[in-house]
């Protein structure tokens, strides 16, 4: 039977834990909580990888020059501790000086005794019927620990196993996007340099600076150029992707004039795009209008919502850049005739990777990530983003955000 302090504590710890938002906030919490219940010098905790391998992911003890810290590994196959694994049974060792004398291959247990450690308690955490790890209490007393401290253990390890594989998993998805977003933009930045001399040299050979060139010749560079432009727009995509991605945090300047800091630089980028398709530029701009931005970003959501409209426009045709004043907002809108978007497919539109299924736009070369990238950055201005249609005639995209604070008493 529990005592009724020792219940309290152990609710109190079941409680704590199924609401930890990280591995470190929830190993912090059981090893302070549970003092009064354990001897306890030392926690640890080791998580089973898929690679058969046992990796310690958190350990504390209270003195220091920790010997086996977090990042030892050892390979399950063969070890006593594939044996408390594959059993799901608490072991105690209550003399680790006498028991790496009979196993004096336990490289382990030779590091802890380093360390002064003298007992310990490993417990399996099982997660429906799964061993997902094992916790390891210690203590530098010899014979610290006896069968009432395992059902003081097991009587949280249910709770504590759920915790431990949730925050695990959403931590190890963390680590994997990061790791996939550098190296998005480590292979983006070294493809950015080669394609824009590649488009730079393809163009001199055009313009004919190192001499005329046939039909033919000059029909291959014109292809040549034409896909490194593709190529260095999709770089381009991935780079504003990757930023993004590792932490978006605005470099906000007061007061940006929307109409020349912004739009006119972003239209000026996509002056070729437009007139290599033969499309007509209507700007309808109220001048004078200002926010508090990242002007670099900006410029990128506005030249992603431009170059989508002449990607996915027709030859020929329209486009409309608005930008107006309403209330405390000003709302930048992009419109262009082409095959538009079908309605069904509108929440679609703003996510990571995500192409809509209409044939003809699936016909058109794309990334997924333009728009997902500009909404990320209007989000990050306290904007919000939106899209409209008419299938098979227009399209239009569009992104509201604050007018300068200095600007919002002067309408």
């Amino acid at each position: 039977m529990l005592s009724n302090d020792e219940q309290a504590v152990l609710d109190s710890v079941n409680q704590k834990v199924a609401a930890g938002r990280s591995l470190g906030e929830i190993m912090d919490f059981l090893f302070d909580s549970t003092r009064s219940l354990f001897f306890c010098d030392r926690l640890g905790l080791a998580l089973v990888e898929e690679d058969g391998r046992l990796v310690t992911q958190w350990v504390r003890a209270d003195y220091p020059h920790l010997l086996l810290g977090k990042g030892y590994a050892e390979d399950l196959a063969g070890s006593t501790l594939e044996a408390v694994l594959a059993g799901g049974q608490a072991r105690i060792i209550r003399d680790l000086e006498k028991y790496l004398a009979s196993k004096p291959g336990s490289r382990s247990t030779r590091i802890l005794v380093e360390e002064g450690v003298r007992s310990s308690l490993t417990v399996p955490l099982r997660v429906e019927g799964r061993c997902v790890g094992l916790l390891f209490r210690s203590s530098r007393q010899v014979d610290a620990y006896d069968d009432r401290q395992v059902a003081l253990q097991q009587a949280v390890s249910e709770r504590l196993s759920q915790a431990v594989e949730k925050v695990w998993l959403i931590e190890q998805a963390r680590a994997a996007t990061l790791a996939y977003t550098e190296t998005l933009a480590f292979v983006s930045h070294e493809l950015k340099g080669p394609l824009a001399s590649l488009i730079m040299d393809g163009t001199v050979l055009l313009d004919g600076y190192a001499g005329s060139l046939d039909d033919v010749a000059h029909r291959k560079v014109e292809a040549m150029v034409r896909k490194a432009r593709g190529l260095h727009g999709l770089v381009q995509d991935y780079l504003h992707l990757a930023r993004t991605e590792t932490g978006l945090q605005p470099n906000v300047s007061p007061a940006v004039d929307l109409a020349t800091e912004v739009i006119e630089p972003a239209l000026e980028a996509a002056a070729t795009e437009i007139e290599t398709k033969g499309m007509r530029l209507d700007r309808r701009i109220s001048l004078g209008l200002r926010v508090d931005a990242d002007r670099d970003l900006l410029r990128v959501v506005v030249l992603n919502l431009v170059s989508n409209a002449v990607k996915y426009g027709e030859a020929g045709g329209r486009i409309r850049v608005t930008m107006c004043r309403d209330g405390d907002s000003v709302t930048v809108a992009v419109w262009n005739e082409g095959p538009g978007f079908p309605p069904e497919q509108r929440p679609r539109l703003f996510r990571r990777f995500s192409r809509l299924s209409d044939p003809a736009l699936l016909s058109r070369p794309g990334t997924g990530v333009g728009l997902y990238t500009s909404w990320r950055i209007v989000r990050a201005h306290g904007g919000r983003m939106d899209a409209t249609s008419e299938h098979g005639t227009w399209a239009e995209f569009r992104f509201t955000l604050p007018v300068a604070s200095s600007d919002r008493d002067a309408h």
